[in-house]
């Protein structure tokens, strides 16, 4: 069961692209570089926790068979970041540009 996502079921994130998939991700991760330019820590953490369980849902899917070893990389040096004290902006942002590069879709929008 989904903690942030209650109405998302693991059939209807599978039948979105991965470019979609990409995108929802990455609407999170924008909230979160919003609050981090606020300066406000709490809803930082929860636009990443939104994040990761969107993120979760994704390495769950067939369709990131190939890639998933990529996907689950960015997990990572998200979860490092979350883990950080000092969150620079910068940084974050180039995390974020990385996700984008995981599909040739979505490589071409910009944060």
């Amino acid at each position: 069961m989904n903690k942030y996502h209650k109405n998302l079921t693991p059939e209807k994130w599978q039948s979105f692209s991965k470019s979609i998939q990409i995108l929802n991700v990455c609407a999170e991760l924008s909230r979160a570089k919003n609050w981090l330019i606020k300066k406000n820590e709490r809803l930082v953490l929860d636009s990443l926790n939104r994040a990761f369980e969107l993120i979760d849902l994704t390495t769950d899917d067939e369709k990131w068979r190939h890639g998933l070893n990529e996907l689950l990389r960015f997990r990572e040096v998200l979860a490092d970041f979350y883990l950080t004290k000092n969150k620079d902006v910068d940084v974050f942002i180039s995390i974020c540009k990385a996700l984008l590069y995981l599909n040739k879709e979505t490589a071409l929008v910009k944060i």
